[in-house]
């Protein structure tokens, strides 16, 4: 008892606290002064302590009565919290064993479950207008208007003279555009129609999720609409977990580069008789010698046509390009060249004999150049 005594009075002493609180911290560290007195500067010295005065023996009645409300240790005061509280607040624990004075220790506040989530998100919403809605009869009573095409586009011209011109589309009066989003809200998260899971426990999404609770629309809807007007529907998924959607194909709509001519340069066509007439009269223009060698040409024109004509093995290139432009008029003012195939090399040479140039009973194909 002598070795207490001078214990309480050195905590007194360094610290100028009161005998009820320096007994209190002595008590709670085994009567050991130096972790009592580090126990006393760790917490602050004064805060957090909550000091009950011992009832007097008149104040005490024995039958039932208000005995029984009276708070006389921390027992008592722990059974007199309210559970409410408690969960908003976290739980409460409380340090020393003395019946006249104790430390209480708040703990962190008690995390909700996602499904406690996805309840106040939908009570905030319902508080601040929002309405249920039938998902069937939703479905049914609306219907998708195809929007118009609004885009620019190339006119082709009547005649292969004519250029083609540039047709701009009309251009919208603003930018701003109503926008339909679907929030789901799924057991471990939510998601953005057919976006990705976005976790209810990411700080990144808590601005998000307090703007729906207090029923707003959310900041990054607001910018996807320009000033538009935003709908916005909730689904409840709570129960299930979120199912990647399978990915829609969806065709390109960005910019480019036009390569050539805004149009591709068409060729005349005449009527089949007249083609007709025309390949029989370059063909009667080639100068046959029964008496020399004689070979076939087959001829594949720019045009997808075909052609097969008799050559000696004395004609030069040259000819062949004259029966092409004999054949087919129209390509007369047309610049193109004359090549082999397999393997493909340009005729440049169009003084050489068909002989001299290998081509017997070769094909010979015409390219535009």
């Amino acid at each position: 008892m002598a070795d207490r005594e001078e214990a309480l009075r050195e905590f007194v002493a360094v610290t100028g606290a009161e005998e009820e609180r320096a007994r209190f911290f002595l008590e709670s560290a085994g009567w050991d002064l130096q972790i009592a007195l580090a126990s006393f500067y760790e917490d602050g010295g004064d805060e957090d302590i909550l000091t009950l005065p011992q009832p007097t023996p008149s104040s005490i009645s024995r039958g039932t009565g208000a005995s029984d409300h009276r708070v006389t240790s921390f027992r008592d005061l722990v059974h007199a919290q309210e559970e409410d509280d408690e969960e908003e607040e976290g739980q409460r624990f409380y340090a020393g064993g003395s019946e006249r004075s104790g430390q209480q220790i708040v703990g962190p506040p008690r995390k909700k479950s996602p499904n406690e989530l996805v309840e106040d998100l939908f009570k905030g919403a319902k508080e601040h207008g929002a309405v249920a809605v039938d998902r069937m009869a939703k479905s049914g009573g609306e219907t998708s208007k195809p929007k118009p095409f609004a885009g620019g586009g190339y006119r082709l011209g009547a005649t292969p003279e004519e250029e083609s011109a540039y047709v701009a589309g009309e251009r919208r009066q603003n930018s701003s555009q109503d926008v339909h989003v679907v929030l789901k809200l799924w057991k471990s998260g939510f998601s953005l129609d057919s976006g990705e899971l976005r976790s209810y426990q990411d700080p990144s999404n808590a601005q998000f999720l307090d703007d729906i609770r207090r029923g707003e629309v959310p900041a990054e809807l607001r910018r996807l609409a320009r000033g538009g007007q935003v709908s916005l529907d909730m689904e409840d998924h709570r129960d299930e977990e979120y199912v990647k959607p399978k990915s829609v194909f969806r065709a390109f709509t960005g910019e480019g580069q036009k390569l050539g001519s805004t149009a591709p340069q068409v060729m005349g066509t005449s009527s089949p008789a007249q083609q007709a007439e025309n390949e029989a009269k370059a063909s009667s223009a080639i100068v046959i010698n029964e008496s020399e060698p004689i070979t076939n040409i087959q001829i594949r024109l720019a045009d997808g046509g075909r052609l097969v004509q008799k050559f000696n093995h004395s004609h030069r290139i040259r000819d062949i390009r004259l029966f092409i432009v004999d054949a087919r008029p129209a390509m007369a003012a047309t610049s193109f060249i004359l090549m082999t195939t397999f393997p493909n090399k340009e005729l440049t040479d169009e003084n050489q004999t068909l002989k001299e140039a290998n081509l017997l009973n070769a094909v010979i194909v015409q390219r535009l150049t």
